[in-house]
C-alpha cells in the first residue's frame, strides 16, 4: 500500500464512497452510507473514537498517512470478506456508548 497522500485519499474515497457501499446490500450490513464506513474504519484504526487523535475536518484529510492507511487496508479486508463489517460496526458505536 502507499503512503502518498494524494493516493491515499484517493484510495479511501473510492473505498468508502464507491466500493463498499456497493457491497452493503447485497452482504446485508447495517450501514451502507460512506461516512458510516468512515466512522467505522477510522474508529478501528484508532482504536477508539476518531474524534480522540485526529483533530482536523474533514478527517481522512487530517489523519496521518499511517492511520489512514490502517483504516484502507481494513475496508479492503471487508470487502474482500476477511472480516465482519457489522462487527466492526457494532465496536465502534460501543466506543461512542451507542
Amino acid at each position: 500500500m502507499t503512503t502518498d497522500r494524494t493516493a491515499l485519499e484517493h484510495d479511501w474515497l473510492t473505498l468508502t464512497r464507491t466500493t463498499l457501499p456497493a457491497l452493503a446490500g447485497p452482504r446485508g450490513w447495517p450501514v451502507s452510507a460512506d461516512h458510516c464506513f468512515q466512522r467505522i474504519l477510522l474508529d478501528h484504526a484508532c482504536g477508539g473514537c476518531w474524534y480522540d487523535r485526529i483533530a482536523g475536518r474533514p478527517a481522512y484529510r487530517h489523519a496521518p498517512p499511517d492511520l489512514l492507511a490502517r483504516a484502507i487496508a481494513l475496508g479492503e479486508a471487508a470487502a474482500r470478506g476477511e472480516i465482519e463489517m457489522a462487527a466492526l460496526n457494532r465496536q465502534s458505536l460501543a466506543w461512542r456508548g451507542r
